[in-house]
């Protein structure tokens, strides 16, 4: 079954002229780094996101952020929205941190460490990307939720292909081993500990 979440995702990260706009909006990086970078906060906020849907109460605050400012409108112009410039990009930023805090919660430091050892990006970049890319992940998990008419299973399912899809890529599975380190299924346990420790330094090198 195709992942309308995946595939949107994928057709705007493969796409040069997304990427150069990414690069510009935080203040000027390499395309390779830039790409490298999204697609490693796309699977980390999706896997954020799987793990938030997980309790009934969190289940009902991610349809909530999907139903209100997340349906899937972003997509209607894209490269507009995250290259805007001024207020538009002051106020997509802004969203995106708060997507960020209620996905991450305390931990999104950790989860830009890792993103920037595996990219080779200074972490005020990867955090400034974070922010941009936040609203993008869950706008293209709503626009797909409303094209399919999804219930949160639905959603869950969604996520978890994403998940799955990517860890085709090597470096998409070190960055599940690493925020699930203890194999319990759940990352938020294991992003406090290590970052920035001996085990960093060993999957990624010293920056």
């Amino acid at each position: 079954m195709a992942n309308q979440m995946l595939d949107l995702l994928q057709q705007h990260l493969g796409d040069d002229n997304f990427i150069d706009k990414l690069s510009e909006q935080i203040g000027g990086a390499d395309r390779d780094q830039t790409r490298s970078a999204a697609n490693g906060i796309v699977h980390a906020l999706s896997g954020a996101a799987v793990q938030t849907a997980s309790t009934p109460e969190g289940a009902r605050g991610l349809l909530g952020m999907l139903d209100t400012d997340h349906n899937g409108s972003i997509f209607d112009n894209i490269i507009g929205a995250v290259s805007g410039g001024g207020n538009q990009q002051g106020a997509l930023e802004q969203s995106g941190m708060g997507i960020v805090e209620s996905l991450l919660g305390g931990n999104q430091n950790g989860v830009i460490s890792m993103v920037s050892k595996m990219a080779g990006m200074d972490s005020g970049k990867t955090g400034s990307l974070l922010a941009i890319l936040a609203p993008v992940v869950l706008g293209a998990l709503g626009k797909a939720k409303n094209t399919g008419g999804l219930d949160i299973s639905g959603v869950l399912n969604m996520l978890q292909g994403q998940q799955q899809q990517s860890q085709t890529n090597p470096a998409m599975q070190m960055i599940s081993g690493f925020l699930d380190k203890n194999h319990d299924g759940n990352i938020a346990d294991d992003l406090i500990g290590d970052l920035g420790s001996s085990l960093l330094g060993g999957l990624f090198g010293k920056k």
